[in-house]
């Protein structure tokens, strides 16, 4: 199926209208993050200045070069293409039973499902002022519930685009898995040209059914005078797999932050991530594994490269409820130095209030080995290239754990886009 029609112009459901009336109050009551709070420790507040930008209206311009250059992966299971919100353009070719369409349409047609899963957890990592103006300014997305024994196979891409000077967007992604299915989504963000300001507020809501899989990865390679704060929440019920990786290269300013929920017994938590920044770039990462079931595992392993005058903030938590019995949990930050004038921050912490658990964190800081270049020299190899290829190398282990090749080189191609640019235009 493809179509390129607008979203539908259907009043959405009353809970949603009251759920949005909330959550402005809330956004306007709820106080700006300050120096001093710990969720914002290190971070540029600065950057938290929005004066100045509006929410787009509907996308009315021919949007045919956006649509042509939404490329990503060669065969897609669906593809959804939204430039400010509006969707443009769906293409399907999903199983029977499963339902992927655009979150305006699926809250008209399919409310109940929406209401039971559309932002269920606590925001707690220091952006539930932000996550209120998302909840209460949202009005498109991606909303996708598989059903029981649904395997899909591909993935389904999803792009978003921001066109225009001072706008900001509010994209929303929530997927729920039935028992034993499984689905890859993959969200990529960008810019229509290089050098207008935009902002988005993003949120997700993954939710892996029983015995599931669920892989979502997130694209983030907005032009460098573009803000981005993402949170991610995700949870998995017993047996359940969940993947979550995300690629930052573009932004002048990225904040992530990712909880994820470990509700049923042998339930599996992956987060990963690679960030690339240059010149003043700055990416501000904040995690949190949350043990709530005995049995499970989670493992987080977050890559830093870093050049010229970037920074990067990591701040993660392992907490281990009461009667979490048995948790495995492995937290892991490293950071690859490319510059004497980078800033690279981190602060892994464990919370653990049960017995018979495996837990541990760690964070390296380093520079590229002289030995390493003087190696890769030795071969005939310049010492820009050199680096370059330690600092893409560095960050291929962490994609290579997605276990799926095709969204790997689909990856590694936005990475080498920009290595390219570090390379040519300098760091």
């Amino acid at each position: 199926m493809t179509s390129t029609a607008p979203q539908t112009s259907a009043l959405f459901p009353a809970w949603f209208t009251a759920r949005q009336e909330a959550a402005q109050a809330r956004y306007l009551s709820t106080p700006a993050p300050k120096r001093g709070d710990e969720p914002w420790r290190f971070s540029n507040l600065k950057q938290l200045d929005f004066v100045g930008f509006a929410k787009a209206g509907a996308y009315a311009a021919p949007a045919a070069d956006l649509i042509s250059r939404s490329t990503g992966l060669e065969k897609t299971a669906a593809k959804l293409v939204f430039v400010n919100d509006s969707l443009v353009h769906f293409e399907s070719n999903l199983p029977a039973g499963v339902i992927c369409l655009p979150l305006a349409e699926a809250l008209v047609s399919h409310g109940d499902l929406v209401k039971e899963h559309f932002m269920k957890q606590e925001t707690r990592l220091g952006s539930a002022k932000f996550a209120a103006w998302h909840e209460a300014s949202v009005s498109n997305g991606l909303f996708i519930h598989t059903g029981d024994n649904v395997e899909i196979e591909g993935a389904i891409e999803v792009h978003h685009w921001i066109s225009g000077s001072n706008v900001v967007t509010f994209p929303h992604t929530l997927v729920v898995t039935g028992k034993s299915s499984k689905v890859r989504v993959i969200d990529i963000f960008r810019s229509e040209d290089d050098v207008s300001p935009g902002l988005a507020i993003a949120f997700n809501d993954l939710s892996a059914g029983p015995n599931s899989q669920l892989d979502y990865v997130a694209i983030q390679a907005f032009n460098e005078v573009t803000r981005v704060i993402q949170i991610n929440e995700t949870s998995t019920a017993r047996d359940a797999s969940a993947k979550g990786f995300v690629l930052n290269t573009g932004a002048s300013w990225a904040r992530n932050e990712c909880l994820s929920r470990l509700e049923g017994p042998g339930s599996r938590s992956d987060m990963l991530s690679v960030s690339i920044p240059a010149r003043e770039q700055e990416y501000d990462q904040r995690t949190f594994q949350h043990h709530v079931s005995e049995g499970a595992n989670s493992d987080l392993l977050y890559k830093n490269s870093l050049y010229d005058f970037s920074t990067t903030i990591f701040s993660g938590l392992i907490f281990v409820d009461e009667g979490a019995h048995h948790t495995d949990a492995y937290q892991t930050c490293r950071n690859l130095l490319m510059s004497d004038t980078c800033e690279a921050n981190s602060m892994p912490g464990l919370e653990i209030n049960a017995d018979q658990v495996k837990c541990s964190h760690g964070s390296t800081s380093s520079q590229i080995n002289d030995e390493e270049i003087f190696y890769l020299r030795a071969r005939g190899i310049d010492p820009v290239c050199a680096r370059q290829l330690i600092a893409r190398g560095f960050s291929v282990d962490v994609i290579e754990r997605l276990g799926h090749e095709a969204t790997e080189e689909l990856i590694l191609r936005f990475v080498d886009d920009k290595f390219d640019h570090i390379a040519t235009h300098g760091a």
